[in-house]
């Protein structure tokens, strides 16, 4: 029985029209992604990712599976916000994935604290937690450099005013969509503690 060969030269032209055939939908992903940010994400979140208030989270640099993964979210409503349920009813998992993907090659400057002694408080809870409380430690979770992952949010660089939000949601439960892990510590956690977590996070 003979081994069917296959040229070299056949071989590398499949390569490079696959790789070829990638690299027009990953450009073609891009453009929908901006033109989709330019038409209405930017107004809250900013052009560069950067938002324009607390209220709104930076996008920058966040991990493009977990916007996806919140815009999924907002869309079938097992998280809630009047405005973002609106907007992304008509995006396809697709775009979601596209934006994520925008909005992760952008970065922002590290900013330093603007209350050094709070954020020395959160960089202690951050990385050794609460003994005495049982709050465990954030970094098995978000990270030495509060990166987070695919599938975990990015802390650092984010306004600390959001960050101390969401900490409030998971607390009361009144947020439901995202890890249950979130809801066992941040219900232990006090209000000092979250605000110095989220002041730490956000000069990371």
């Amino acid at each position: 029985m003979k081994t069917l060969q296959i040229p070299f030269f056949t071989s590398a032209l499949s390569v490079a029209v696959l790789l070829g055939s990638s690299s027009a939908w990953a450009q073609a992903d891009e453009a929908r992604a901006k033109r989709i940010a330019g038409g209405s994400c930017f107004l809250c979140h900013g052009a560069q990712g950067e938002s324009t208030s607390e209220a709104f989270p930076r996008l920058a640099g966040q991990n493009a599976e977990y916007v996806a993964k919140q815009l999924d979210a907002y869309k079938s409503g097992r998280r809630k916000s009047s405005a973002m349920n609106e907007m992304v009813a008509k995006l396809t998992p697709d775009e979601m994935l596209a934006l994520g993907k925008y909005y992760e090659k952008m970065s922002l400057p590290r900013e330093e604290a603007k209350d050094p002694q709070l954020a020395a408080m959160g960089r202690y809870v951050y990385h050794n937690g609460n003994k005495f409380s049982g709050v465990p430690s954030c970094v098995s979770c978000h990270g030495m450099n509060a990166e987070g992952a695919a599938n975990l949010p990015r802390l650092a660089t984010q306004f600390s005013g959001y960050v101390h939000t969401q900490l409030k949601l998971f607390n009361k439960r009144d947020r439901t969509n995202d890890n249950v892990v979130m809801h066992v510590v941040a219900e232990k956690m006090t209000e000092l503690e979250m605000a110095a977590v989220a002041e730490y996070v956000s000069s990371k």
